[in-house]
């Protein structure tokens, strides 16, 4: 979607997705020991406040100027664990490595999605984690949130090949019930998965 719609909506609400983890990512960062750890489309800074609190060094980016003030403002007292800056997705290039990445409902066209995954693979060093949640195709037709464009919408097959090279540990189709803020409220159809790059 365009910059200035997300702009928009993170001016015009408190926290979209509240400030509490993700779920998926939350069972995952309590379960590892603590590394660096990279997070794209982070929006308000949710996740990464999280991570830095059980001592992960985080970089995060979003491509709205709107959510990158907030999430330095929620994330403020966890500097300098937290590095954060304004990016778009499109112009992501992997000069670090990292323990982990995780994606979380980045939701992108099938072109951008696979060039932008091989950079996410690239970003992962030996023995790193891949952390993916999103929305399902299944999702289209239900009001608990994300793209209603069918192509914005993912499917097992097609996410696991965007990562042929992943180790995969878990991965599958869930129904779950979401609680993340207005707009992240309901039952969901997500994808879940968990790779690493061995």
């Amino acid at each position: 979607m365009e910059r200035q719609f997300w702009n928009t909506r993170y001016s015009e609400h408190d926290f979209v997705y509240g400030k509490a983890p993700n779920q998926f990512f939350k069972q995952f960062i309590d379960t590892h020991k603590p590394g660096t750890i990279l997070l794209p489309a982070e929006g308000e800074g949710r996740n990464s406040r999280y991570a830095a609190s059980k001592g992960w060094r985080v970089d995060a980016f979003d491509f709205s100027e709107v959510a990158t003030a907030k999430a330095l403002k929620l994330t403020e007292s966890l500097r300098p664990s937290i590095n954060y800056w304004t990016q778009d997705i499109a112009t992501f290039k992997a000069t670090k490595r990292y323990d982990a990445v995780a994606l979380i409902y980045v939701h992108l066209p099938q072109a951008l999605r696979q060039v932008f995954h091989e950079e996410v693979f690239n970003a992962l060093q030996s023995g790193g984690f891949l952390v993916f949640e999103a929305f399902a195709k299944e999702q289209v037709n239900m009001k608990s949130g994300g793209p209603k464009d069918l192509s914005l919408l993912y499917d097992a097959p097609s996410i696991c090949s965007d990562f042929p090279f992943l180790h995969l540990l878990s991965c599958g189709q869930k129904e779950i019930e979401l609680n993340e803020g207005e707009f992240h409220k309901g039952k969901a159809t997500v994808l879940q998965l968990i790779g690493q790059r061995l």
